[in-house]
């Protein structure tokens, strides 16, 4: 078990290796125009319409653009396309695009790329996670299910430069839609030639700010500008350079020695001295961190029993000990920042808390559903993916539940591939996993557990027809109490266990400018550069 005592012994020898791997890591390399982001994981794929984790988003965001791109204040602005057209009824969209758009190979790129990669997210042999993301469009979900033609879903490219958009109902949110990754364009003639591992390595065409030019997996990625990209001249970075790492502490170590220059979540344990030193800093992030139970595997099938194990839970506990960070305790599923447009009152202060901290009541439901004092449970797995945070918030709750429940669990961690496959394929029982808003609107949390496409796999009617009643209205009343009835239920039935309402805490050398993060979680470099003054970075 490796244990944080004495880093800098443990982290020579991981140093002398990376000096070989990763080129440019001399201090004399800093003076170049290199970006170094210390990449968390390792993405599982760059196929935008299969990708489900951050890190993969953020790879993907250098890599490709939509439509449309989302702006400083999450608003989307012409990006792919220089304009559109709304009918007046708000269902359909027809997107205007720029001249001479090419992909990175010198391919020119056309609406029907467009069309081609949204009907690809929907086609059921993509087996895409993203599919939800399109239901929108006329017929989406329809074709999804297999009850009509592609033909027959709402996006058509009507010729080279014009993509026409029908959806099943007006969507107050869709051009924030077409700035997420699922909307991004893919080159048809590159993927039809090689669909499995067309963006599983460097040989990637793509159509955003960069071009990625070396990918040594588990290890680093490379990208250099792109030079056929429409709006290049924002482009100030000629390179980027991102080590991979899932340990907090050795991307701290990277960024502190000069083999990265920003990264994301550092330790706990660090954040006050990261703090002095001037590299800590924080940023909005609209997401919440909780423990997905599966509801077809027992004993969690049983309602009765996730509630018990959900009021076990001391959040303020988790969060004021362990966690910090910022961090604000979970009593429901949609997270704070999101405004009620009628009410002008933040979504979450309206609904309140929908769940609680109870021990007592924990054990009378635990009791009431055939468990007194956790006899007779099965055995009990909680499942989380490699990370020195995943791993501390699963060893207290799984003490809470020992206290609190006098059950017995045992934690299994995996690597993110691993990790992500196993919950995609309901093999976990509870697992920990985490949800970013892929737009500014309650229903990018509401939609995640309609029908029974959802790692829980929960299914409730009553839930699906409010949430719905809120996808298909323009009226925002509606559409809001919709929301916060559907949210209701979800709690009631306990099918998530909220713990915390995240923030992005992150560490950056203050000569990296000009970068974005974003409240979905994502770190924008389109018009990021490296300050030119070597003094400025050795002040501090």
């Amino acid at each position: 078990m490796f244990k944080i005592i004495s880093p800098k012994l443990i982290l020579i020898s991981i140093f002398i290796v990376y000096s070989f791997l990763i080129s440019g890591c001399s201090d004399e390399a800093m003076t170049d125009d290199t970006v170094r982001y210390a990449l968390e994981s390792e993405p599982s794929t760059l196929d935008p319409a299969k990708s489900t984790a951050l890190a993969e988003s953020n790879v993907e965001l250098a890599l490709f653009e939509g439509l449309t791109r989302l702006d400083e204040h999450e608003q989307p602005q012409p990006a792919a396309a220089k304009s559109w057209d709304i009918s007046p009824d708000g269902t359909e969209y027809t997107f205007h695009l720029r001249d001479n758009l090419l992909w990175n190979d010198g391919t020119p790129l056309t609406a029907h790329d467009f069309e081609y990669a949204w009907k690809r997210v929907l086609d059921p042999q993509t087996a895409s996670e993203n599919a939800y993301m399109m239901y929108p469009l006329n017929n989406g979900e329809a074709f999804f299910k297999q009850e009509v033609s592609a033909d027959q879903v709402g996006v058509k490219a009507l010729d080279d430069k014009t993509l026409y958009v029908k959806l099943k109902a007006p969507i107050t949110y869709f051009l924030n839609l077409t700035a997420f990754h699922a909307y991004y364009p893919v080159p048809r003639h590159v993927v039809e030639k090689d669909p499995e591992i067309w963006a599983a390595n460097d040989k990637i065409v793509s159509n955003g700010p960069f071009v990625l030019t070396h990918w040594i997996h588990s290890n680093q990625l490379q990208f250099v500008k792109n030079d056929k990209y429409w709006d290049k001249d924002k482009v100030k970075l000629e390179n980027m350079q991102w080590p991979i790492s899932e340990s907090q502490s050795t991307r701290v170590s990277m960024v502190e020695s000069g083999q990265a220059n920003i990264t994301v979540e550092p330790p706990i344990s660090e954040q006050e001295r990261l703090t002095k030193e001037g590299l800590f800093k924080m940023s909005p992030y609209l997401g919440s961190y909780y423990y997905s139970f599966n509801t077809q595997k027992a004993p969690f099938d049983n309602p009765l029993v996730r509630k018990a194990f959900s009021m076990a839970v001391d959040r303020e506990k988790l969060v004021n000990n362990v966690i910090k960070g910022g961090k604000e305790p979970a009593y429901a599923w949609v997270p704070p920042g999101l405004t009620n447009p009628i009410t002008k009152q933040d979504f979450r202060h309206e609904g309140g808390n929908l769940v609680e901290y109870n021990p007592q009541k924990a054990r009378e439901l635990l009791s009431e559903a055939g468990y007194p004092n956790g006899e007779g449970l099965p055995p009990i797995t909680i499942l989380y993916n490699t990370n020195e945070m995943h791993k501390a918030v699963a060893e207290v709750i799984q003490a809470m539940w020992k206290e609190n429940l006098n059950v017995n669990v045992e934690l299994l961690n995996q690597e993110s591939k691993v990790y992500l496959d196993a919950r995609n394929t309901g093999n976990f029982q509870v697992a920990r996993a985490s949800w970013i808003g892929d737009y500014a609107d309650p229903m990018t949390f509401m939609d995640v557990y309609l029908d029974e496409n959802n790692d829980g796999q929960y299914h409730n009617p009553l839930y699906n027809d409010l949430v719905r009643k809120a996808q298909n209205t323009n009226n925002q009343e509606i559409r809001m109490q919709a929301m916060h009835e559907a949210e209701k239920i979800l709690m009631d039935d306990a099918v998530v266990l909220p713990i915390y309402y995240t923030t992005q805490p992150y560490i950056a050398q203050p000569y990296v400018k000009n970068y974005r993060w974003s409240i979905l979680g994502t770190i924008d470099f389109k018009e990021a550069y490296i300050e030119n003054s070597l003094e400025k970075a050795s002040e501090k």
